[in-house]
């Protein structure tokens, strides 16, 4: 395998030494998972999404999500917002009372509760409320740096990401990262990596991240060099698989990665996990509930029968998740091929629920009422 000679990844004052980031999931990238996945190599590890709005009105949920573990020397998080003063004061928030060291905002979210409000991958469509909005962020963080997540645009006929991409660096944002999928299309079909290509022509002076059907760490490789971006962004791939940033720094490095794990060596990372769930959260059945979204996505592709795959998926307690674990078969091997096999969402193409009018009344600057839109962070 060909390394590329990557430099480390600069967003503002922060060195990434290997040039990936953790994609923010909903529901997965927990203090728990960012500490599993950062065992396997240097990275950037984001936050689950959480809400400004629901952040400064100390929502339980999602003052839970907004925490980060001891071994967390850089706290990194994502904000969802759409109005520039309450994303200003709970940056600020972040920053002088939480000691954040770095700040995404999610201006790419696809999900319907959050479009039909003006927010996520609506946003951007709204050319003038996105550059207030990082603006805010901008100004409130002083110099941690603050960067942008987004999407291609709402549809083909409404592709935002060149403009928002200017904008954002325009208006101070250390670094923009574009999942090259639209809105409409959620997480099917294929990401055009040719609209990351295209991105990093119009943004030079910051750096660029791409983002979209990274499964494997040789498709990091291909991406950086089809299109040039400075990094890449992992989140479907790693899910069950954190062992990817493993596999990234060995191609980044010029190393071969190393085979898929066999059953033996993936159940002891998912005994681990489960265990740090329990400590992050402190309630073994809350956690071990948590962990059952996680058990198919370890197994996805390994020659495990439908039968054990639903016991797992009920298990209660970890005593009754080491026994299932057990029980299965140490030396069953992925076969070849089943590494790529997709993972967590694939649904797709979703007609894209928009406020009435937003598609009209683009220079509009003011906020959409977003109250309650994505209290939960997920």
């Amino acid at each position: 395998m060909t390394a590329l000679g990557t430099a480390p990844l600069r967003i503002g004052p922060l060195t990434v030494e290997l040039p990936v980031v953790l994609a923010p999931m909903a529901g997965v990238t927990n203090a728990a998972y960012r500490s599993l996945c950062r065992s396997y190599g240097a990275g950037l590890y984001v936050s689950e999404m959480v809400s400004a709005r629901a952040l400064l009105e100390v929502n339980e949920t999602t003052s839970r999500r907004a925490s980060f573990g001891a071994d967390e020397t850089v706290r990194s998080i994502q904000l969802y917002a759409t109005n520039p003063t309450i994303v200003g004061a709970a940056v600020r928030k972040l920053v002088q009372e939480d000691g954040v060291d770095h700040v995404d905002l999610n201006v790419g979210c696809p999900s319907p509760k959050v479009t039909r409000r003006g927010g996520g991958s609506a946003l951007p469509a709204h050319p003038v409320l996105f550059a207030a909005l990082v603006r805010a962020a901008v100004r409130a963080a002083g110099d941690v740096p603050v960067t942008v997540k987004m999407r291609k645009g709402i549809d083909d006929a409404n592709l935002t990401y060149l403009e928002a991409g200017r904008r954002a660096a325009d208006e101070g944002a250390a670094a923009v990262a574009l999942h090259a999928r639209t809105a409409e299309q959620f997480y099917s079909g294929r990401a055009d990596w040719s609209a990351i290509a295209r991105l990093k022509q119009v943004v030079t002076d910051v750096p660029v991240l791409g983002n979209g059907d990274i499964w494997a760490a040789s498709d990091a490789l291909r991406m950086m060099a089809e299109t040039g971006c400075d990094g890449v962004v992992v989140g479907r791939g790693c899910l069950g698989k954190p062992w990817l940033f493993r596999d990234l720094a060995d191609a980044f490095a010029g190393r071969e990665p190393l085979p898929p794990p066999s059953i033996g060596e993936v159940v002891p990372v998912m005994k681990l996990h489960a265990r740090l769930l329990v400590e992050a959260r402190g309630d073994e059945g809350f956690a071990v509930r948590d962990f059952r979204r996680h058990t198919g996505w370890y197994l996805t592709g390994y020659p495990v029968g439908g039968h054990a795959r639903k016991r797992l998926a009920m298990a209660s307690s970890l005593v009754e998740l080491d026994s299932l674990l057990d029980a299965l078969d140490p030396a069953a091997v992925l076969p070849p091929g089943a590494e790529l096999l997709p993972r967590g969402h694939v649904q797709g193409p979703r007609h894209v629920v928009l406020p009435e009018h937003w598609l009209r009344d683009r220079d509009d600057p003011t906020p959409p009422d977003d109250a309650g839109a994505f209290h939960s962070g997920g």
